[in-house]
């Protein structure tokens, strides 16, 4: 997992933001199904 992703991801954890983490997880799916 990139650096600036697991960031964002804390970040969104932090301020307790549920859309942005959904966002998040949705976005890191796509890209491992991509890269992998």
């Amino acid at each position: 997992m990139p650096t600036w992703f697991q960031n964002q991801i804390q970040k969104a954890f932090f301020e307790k933001n549920r859309y942005q983490i959904k966002l998040l997880n949705e976005c890191w799916f796509i890209y491992r199904k991509k890269h992998f």
